[in-house]
């Protein structure tokens, strides 16, 4: 790992390859898994703002999950974590499906139609990047999952490594100092493992 501020980044966000292919996985990141997407306390208080102009776009599997748990939930996982609440422990409260089965994030559809100003969870915009606090840092790391193989094999087909896929949410989450210092380092981590191939 290497410290940018008061952050902790993985190498291996440099190294791995993704780009979201959902014509082959159908969302399902959004569906699989045992907790909804990890939610700021900030961002808790949108869903509270927005939920009225969402609730339009979202199943009535999703709003019954919503009426009965709360707009979002205490994570099972970190008692002082939040997430978006879950419809039967399966996929996420605000999802919805297009005629293909694909699932798409009913928050952002009210946000494409500009009906609110908060497009979804950065946590979703950032995967496949986990945000992980520490005492004094933040780790920012590469989050493996099987469902997400067709999108590592497309990242590879494209040459996109994740810190590029996913450069506007670290942005947005990080800044842009921040991200120009992320592709010095990046620069320079492949000038290193170039001339080191060997190198683990």
């Amino acid at each position: 790992m290497f410290q940018i501020k008061n952050t902790l980044v993985s190498e291996e966000i440099l190294e791995n390859d993704f780009t979201c292919n959902l014509s082959a996985c159908k969302g399902e990141c959004c569906v699989a898994g045992e907790a909804g997407a990890p939610v700021t306390a900030e961002e808790a208080n949108k869903l509270e703002e927005v939920y009225e102009k969402v609730k339009p776009y979202m199943r009535k599997e999703g709003i019954l999950a919503v009426e009965e748990q709360g707009k979002y939930v205490n994570s099972a996982f970190d008692a002082n974590e939040l997430e978006t609440p879950l419809v039967n422990g399966k996929e996420c409260a605000y999802v919805r499906f297009d005629d293909k089965g694909t699932a798409l994030c009913a928050i952002e559809s009210a946000y494409r139609d500009k009906k609110i100003d908060f497009k979804k969870p950065i946590s979703c915009a950032l995967y496949p990047i986990r945000i992980q606090k520490l005492s004094s840092f933040e780790a920012v790391n590469y989050d493996r999952w099987d469902i997400c193989t067709p999108a590592c094999s497309l990242g590879k087909e494209l040459q996109m490594p994740v810190y590029k896929f996913t450069k506007t949410p670290l942005i947005e989450k990080f800044g842009e100092n921040w991200y120009a210092e992320l592709e010095l380092v990046a620069k320079e981590y492949k000038k290193f493992k170039k001339s080191k191939p060997n190198f683990k």
